[in-house]
Order: structure tokens, then C-alpha cells, then sequence
């Protein structure tokens, strides 16, 4: 059987990702950022990055077709996603690719924006045979997702470990940026500034970690997989108060790489002791925190000396891109799952157990 060749189409957030796959071999990775244009805003403004995906969705899509040297006739199938993310936002991506689907006749599949970051690590690209990983499990870490999955099928059986209550990782690293006067986005100066800093400067909390929150293996607490960080945030806060009521600046590298150090450490431990006790052997980590030094360097140290594997994409597949999305859909053909009916929507709030819609 030939390998499916498949056309990804990512606009969740503020990436026009296009990608093409065949099978597992990446063809074509382009991807339009507005990023620039949310600075000012300190974060991302939903209408700024519904328009720029509007204006930006075909010269992607060309400019990957030629990368691939294909044209919208050599494609297979078509593949959007269809949530979570942001409601205008999503609705651009998939009316785009719903238009395609009719003008073309291929068939569509709506699809998780969260399962297409576990997708990208079956790419050749990615380094990784996880087809032959006995337990796999995600450990996704982005802007607006903190999650520990346990990847029983990619495409009919993905469960729910463990997430975030409150703020997602990113946020906290946007929110934390702006309080200590580093800008936006969080992560990438954020995780500059740590490696000036001192970690161990400040002790911040490492949210629902107590034992209550915990348990024991056999008698687990409701919060033992999942994180919190809205009191380290608040903390963080707190500090800089207290140098700003006695007027003396503000030591930002060592806030920075102390709330870092706390970030990397609670995500890395709770994922670690999940693996651990749910059978898992291996761990990819995906999204667009994944990129972060320190918890890239905790999270190996600690699956090592668990005896876990792990896969780490590079980053560029990491972030939000339409290679991941064409990666989950190319998957999804091959095994046989039936296409989206054209009658689906866009669906912001998309739990990840519905891999497909």
C-alpha cells in the first residue's frame, strides 16, 4: 500500500501552519507567525490572529505545495485542526479546509490539536520509532496546555493522566515575564534570564504537591498527576512587592530562573512518577515548552535514571505547526478511521479523548 499523503492545517492559536506527509516521511513545513504582532498586548489578541490567519492561509498553503513539489491533486486527504484553541482562530483553519475538501474532493479529518503533538513523534523527523514502544505517554507543555496522557491507541485510545487546574505552564511564564519587566513571550526570555540567575535564590512553591494532594500509589489524591500554578505565580508577585515597597531593584534573574527551577521541577516529577506507576516506558515531550533548556535537561536526567525513554522532537515540531497535524491525519488513514463528516465545527474546548471528530 502506498504511503497517504496528507495535507495538515494548523490555526489553533497564532501559527498558519501547513504541513505534507507521507506516512511518516515530513515533505513540506511552513509555518506564518503574527507572534510580532501580539508584543504590544503582552499576549496573543484572538481577532489579530483570526485575521492574520485569513490573510496568510493560501500563500502557506503554496508555498508548502511547492516545498513538497506537489500539487492539491497528488494529496490524499486533508487534515485540520478542529480544537482546542482559539474559537476565531479554528474557524479560519477549518473553513479553509473545508473548502479545500469540497473544491478537491478528498476527504477531511478534524482533529485534536493536542493528539497532533503526539502525531509529530511518529515523523521520521522526529528520531523516534515509537511504533515500537511497548506504553507510550505525552507530557504536552504549552501555552495553553499542561497534560500527562497515556497514549493506548494514537488514534482510537488516548487517556487522560493528569492536568493543570488553573494556568497552563506558558501562561505562567507569560504572566511571571510580565511581572519581573521581561516581556513577551515568557518562555524564550524567561529561560535566557535563568541561565544568569541563581535557582536557588528564591524557594517558590511547587504546587499540589503536599500529601494531601498526592496520596500513596494504592490510595492516590485527586491532584497526584496534576499541577497547579497560579500560587507560584502569586508568589512571584509577592517577591517583587517586597523589593519595591523598600525601593531596591529587583533581582529578575534570579526570580527568573528560581521560578524556572520550580516550573521544571513539579512537571518533570509528577510526569516521572506517573510513568512510573502506569506502566508507561516511554515519554514524548510536546508543545511549545518543550522547548525550554531546563526542562528539557531536568526531564532526561530524571527519565534516565528511571529507566524510561524519551523523545524530544526538534523544536520547530514542537511549537504549533501543520507537520503535526498532517502527521496524526496520515496515521488516521492508515488505519482506516472513517473522514469527518463536512458537518463538523470548530470546538475550542476539545477534550483530548476525542482524537478525531
Amino acid at each position: 500500500m502506498t504511503a497517504p499523503v496528507v495535507v495538515g492545517i494548523e490555526t489553533s492559536c497564532d501559527e498558519t501552519g501547513i504541513g505534507i506527509v507521507s506516512g511518516t516521511t515530513l515533505l513540506a513545513h511552513q509555518v506564518a507567525s503574527s507572534m510580532d504582532e501580539h508584543v504590544a498586548f503582552g499576549g496573543v489578541i484572538p481577532e489579530i490572529a483570526a485575521r492574520a490567519h485569513v490573510t496568510e492561509f493560501l500563500p502557506v498553503l503554496d508555498t508548502a505545495l511547492d516545498e513538497a513539489e506537489l500539487t492539491i491533486d497528488d494529496v490524499d486527504a486533508i487534515a485540520v485542526t478542529a480544537g482546542p484553541g482559539l474559537a476565531g482562530a479554528l474557524m479560519v483553519g477549518v473553513a479553509g479546509a473545508k473548502a479545500l475538501a469540497v473544491a478537491t474532493g478528498k476527504p477531511l479529518y478534524g482533529i485534536n490539536h493536542l493528539i497532533a503533538h503526539i502525531g509529530v513523534g511518529y515523523l521520521d523527523a522526529a528520531g523516534a520509532d515509537l511504533h515500537n514502544v511497548n506504553q507510550l505517554g505525552a507530557l504536552l507543555v504549552s501555552g495553553g496546555h499542561t497534560e500527562m496522557l497515556k497514549i493506548n491507541s494514537l488514534t482510537s485510545d488516548v487517556e487522560l493522566l493528569g492536568s493543570t487546574i488553573d494556568d497552563a505552564a506558558g501562561e505562567a511564564y507569560d504572566k511571571v515575564a510580565r511581572l519581573i519587566g521581561a516581556g513577551y513571550p515568557g518562555g524564550p526570555v524567561i529561560d535566557k534570564m535563568a541561565r544568569q540567575g541563581d535557582p536557588s535564590a528564591f524557594t517558590f512553591p511547587r504546587g499540589l504537591s503536599a500529601p494531601k494532594n498526592m496520596g500513596t500509589e494504592k490510595t492516590p489524591g485527586k491532584d497526584r498527576y496534576s499541577w497547579s500554578f497560579s500560587g507560584l505565580k502569586t508568589a512571584v508577585s509577592r517577591a517583587v512587592e517586597q523589593f519595591e515597597l523598600r525601593d531596591m531593584p529587583v533581582p529578575a534573574n534570579d526570580i527568573a530562573a528560581a521560578f524556572q527551577e520550580a516550573v521544571a521541577d513539579v512537571i518533570t516529577k509528577k510526569a516521572v512518577l506517573a510513568a512510573t506507576e502506569q506502566g508507561i516506558d516511554h515519554i514524548l515531550l510536546g508543545g511549545g515548552v518543550a522547548a525550554n533548556s531546563r526542562l528539557r535537561e531536568l526531564l532526561t536526567e530524571r527519565t534516565t535514571a528511571a529507566g524510561i525513554g524519551l523523545t524530544i522532537p526538534p523544536i520547530n515540531l514542537c511549537t504549533d505547526n501543520g507537520a503535526m497535524v498532517a502527521a496524526l491525519g496520515a496515521q488516521l488513514v492508515s488505519d482506516g478511521v472513517t473522514p469527518s463528516d463536512l458537518n463538523f465545527s470548530a470546538d475550542p474546548t476539545q477534550h483530548v479523548s476525542l482524537i478525531s471528530v
